[in-house]
């Protein structure tokens, strides 16, 4: 039995990648917040992963493939790939850079949060996990 392969620990692995590659893309906007022509990016994952998992919150039925010669059923994948998006239509400077720092800042702390909060759940299931098969709490 996979007991770390289910769909919410693949959810919340997706999250965790997420959180992370959106620290290093904010401290980069941070770091460039003064080169001219500096156009800030952000990771795309949240869209994502509420299309992988249905349109509306509705969950579509998906199979399980064990070998690749069976058929897929619904979804080809549950899971939802972070992106790196780059901002360019927007300027807030003279010299072209869209970076707002307090914005960035602000980003950061909210991503920070985010991130405890997805490495808390984490050691929550594992604990249960723990409890459950050890017997005792």
């Amino acid at each position: 039995m996979d007991v770390l392969n289910g769909a919410s620990f693949q959810r919340l692995e997706g999250a965790i990648h997420a959180a992370s590659m959106r620290q290093q893309v904010l401290a980069n906007n941070i770091a460039n917040v003064d080169v001219p022509y500096f156009k800030r990016s952000d990771v795309a994952f949240e869209e994502f992963l509420s299309q992988a998992m249905g349109q509306d919150g509705l969950k579509t039925l998906s199979g399980r493939r064990t070998d690749s010669r069976h058929i897929p059923i619904g979804a080809s994948s549950p899971n939802a790939a972070a992106q790196v998006v780059t901002d360019e239509t927007s300027v807030i400077n003279n010299n072209q850079n869209n970076v707002d720092i307090d914005k960035e800042m602000s980003l950061m702390a909210e991503n920070q949060l985010r991130y405890n909060l997805f490495i808390q759940q984490i050691n929550h299931e594992v604990k249960m996990m723990r409890t459950g098969i050890e017997g005792r709490g």
